[in-house]
């Protein structure tokens, strides 16, 4: 009897990995249109437990809103992804916890604020907020969830920028212009020991100890939080977030080429998904793919 990874690949196809068929794709496009030339925001999402793996402990959110009219507000999007870590439901359940704790705080300190008739702003800096949510998200963790951890990366739009709060190995890109920047840096052993210069990036992604982190949700009383602030690509582009159930077992020149030639970010989060499970799909995958307008 094959495996359950030979059975996925005897379905896809290793070909199919790298390009989807033509007519599977006519077929998605009826629900998916091509929105290249879209003039709003546009979002796509997936997720799979892969192949190795028996239950899924990544967790994602996504939040968007748009008030349009005599007195038009911001565009506004919050996107979550958290990898939970951990076993017996330890991870599963933080990476839950995490994520709506993080959306909580988001929504009631920015959100409410913004359909204020006064039109008024979030009192501290949107920076602070997101740090301070991602810390609160901490101590729910360590409080709710004894043994589970969890990575969390979350983006919050607002307008013209975007404010990315950032633990552990969750990552996330721009892909614009034929390029992909990674936006986060991984709190991970390997990527310690690389900006060492003790390992080589070949070396690193075959270490026995890659996926070990020296920074996660949950794990402590303290915890130190990447906070920044980046302008939306000028002319369009996507941002990815993405649990290494992706970026581990797919390189970044076809995450890139999938994403650029989909019509619809439904469709590339979907074929992003397909091509990590044919690449062995070792953990769990989870993708939010935000599609930004041309100027």
């Amino acid at each position: 009897m094959p495996s359950l990874k030979e059975y996925f690949a005897s379905i896809f196809g290793r070909k199919s990995a790298q390009k989807p068929s033509y007519a599977a794709r006519d077929q998605r496009t009826w629900l998916y249109p091509d929105v290249h030339n879209a003039t709003q925001m546009v979002v796509g999402t997936g997720q799979s437990v892969g192949i190795e793996r028996s239950h899924n402990e990544d967790a994602l959110l996504v939040l968007t809103g748009q008030l349009a009219g005599s007195q038009p507000l911001p565009d506004f999007g919050l996107f979550v992804v958290a990898d939970g870590m951990g076993g017996h439901r330890a991870g599963e359940v933080a990476s839950a916890v995490s994520i709506r704790t993080v959306a909580r705080m988001i929504t009631q300190d920015t959100v409410i604020h913004l359909l204020n008739n006064d039109h008024s702003m979030p009192e501290s800096p949107l920076q602070d907020l997101l740090r301070e949510a991602l810390e609160e998200a901490n101590r729910a963790v360590v409080e709710e969830v004894p043994g589970g951890g969890t990575t969390l990366t979350a983006a919050v739009l607002l307008g013209p920028q975007l404010t990315i709060g950032h633990v552990g190995d969750t990552r996330a890109y721009y892909i614009r212009d034929g390029k992909t920047e990674i936006l986060t840096r991984d709190h991970s052993l390997v990527e310690r020991l690389k900006e060492l210069g003790q390992l080589t990036a070949e070396e690193a992604s075959v270490h026995p100890q890659r996926n070990v982190l020296y920074r996660a949700i949950g794990q402590g009383a303290n915890l130190e939080v990447d906070v920044f602030t980046h302008p939306l690509p000028k002319g369009g582009g996507h941002l990815l977030i993405c649990s290494d159930g992706l970026w581990g077992v797919v390189p970044d020149d076809k995450i890139q080429r999938i994403v650029n030639n989909a019509p619809h970010p439904q469709i590339a989060a979907q074929e992003l998904i397909t091509a990590a499970n044919i690449a062995g799909g070792p953990d769990n995958i989870t993708v939010i793919l935000v599609r930004f307008p041309k100027d």
